[in-house]
């Protein structure tokens, strides 16, 4: 009933690793803890990011801590203790998160998934799709995109047919580029040679002083990074605009509290629960409800409660 990975999906082979990036400084939140500990639908958003990571059997599960990185790691030693961390302890963009988090790492062969700590409606199944189409493909980098009514703010994706060329930043962007309304996730697949490589090769020669993970996409589409039998970047567009979405402030948890709930409770309706009114019933996702179950306005059921038939 949750958007949590899906449990009658084939597992795939496992990825070398993912990375889960969970270090910036959430001040947009305006709270004493670190953003990644709010809660969607009774969980940590870090908890959910997590849950989709291991939906890719990783072989290496690493989070990039720095921002409030004692809660974070305090955290993950309860919840998820066999997880790695890596610090990043001066924020200077996406591609030196991902450097270290590729520090502590041996060499990786097969593939690199990065991702982030804030994306709680990202699915485990999500992932794996991706996964598989990055492998069908032969790509060097895939990127998963989505197409939203109103792009404003995001990176847009530039194809060449179905290859993708380049991402440009909105504030970069010409008149043309920011009508394209394909954008850019920030969550990647990428093969861990060229992962490598590329990072290495980063400069934080712009405005913002910042190494960005995108002009790894760049380098990977425009040959500066070269893998013998792989091609260059793809990308894999989802319908779910949701599972793209990052949580910022309050206002962004709110509605994706909202949504996660709406899931929730829409899927129990249609296994067999009246719920007299949805707007103003909430459910966990531990919840488990039997057939003939009726939930009257202003219900709430947390953690692992069950409700028996009728």
């Amino acid at each position: 009933m949750t958007p949590s990975p899906s449990t009658d999906r084939a597992e795939i082979d496992g990825v070398a690793a993912v990375i889960v990036l969970a270090a910036g400084g959430g001040t947009r939140m305006k709270s004493t803890k670190s953003k990644l500990l709010h809660e969607v639908a009774g969980r940590p958003m870090l908890s959910w990011a997590i849950g989709a990571a291991r939906g890719l059997n990783p072989e290496h599960l690493v989070v990039v801590v720095g921002h409030r990185r004692e809660q974070v790691e305090a955290h993950l030693a309860e919840d998820a203790p066999d997880v790695t961390t890596a610090v990043q302890a001066e924020q200077k963009g996406t591609g030196h998160a991902v450097a270290c988090g590729l520090e502590g790492l041996d060499e990786l062969h097969g593939e690199v998934v990065v991702t982030y700590g804030d994306v709680p409606m990202l699915t485990g199944e999500t992932l794996q799709r991706m996964v598989e189409v990055h492998r069908e493909r032969r790509n060097l980098v895939t990127v998963l995109t989505a197409e939203v009514e109103d792009p404003t703010g995001y990176g847009r994706i530039l194809r060449g047919g179905e290859a993708v060329v380049g991402i440009v930043e909105h504030k970069d962007a010409d008149e043309a580029q920011r009508a394209v309304r394909e954008i850019n996730s920030g969550i990647y697949v990428f093969d861990a040679e060229a992962l490598r490589e590329g990072v290495s090769k980063l400069s934080n020669d712009n405005v913002q002083g910042e190494y960005y993970l995108t002009d790894v996409v760049t380098m990977a589409a425009d040959g500066t990074v070269e893998v013998p039998g792989r091609g260059r970047v793809g990308a894999f567009r989802i319908d779910d605009v949701w599972q793209t979405e990052g949580v910022n402030d309050r206002v962004q948890l709110a509605r994706m509290n909202a949504e996660v709930n709406r899931r929730i409770v829409t899927g129990w309706m249609r296994a067999g629960v009246t719920i007299i009114d949805p707007t103003s019933t909430w459910i966990q996702p531990d919840v488990d409800l039997a057939n003939d179950v009726t939930l009257y306005p202003g219900v709430f059921l947390n953690g692992a409660t069950t409700i028996g038939a009728g």
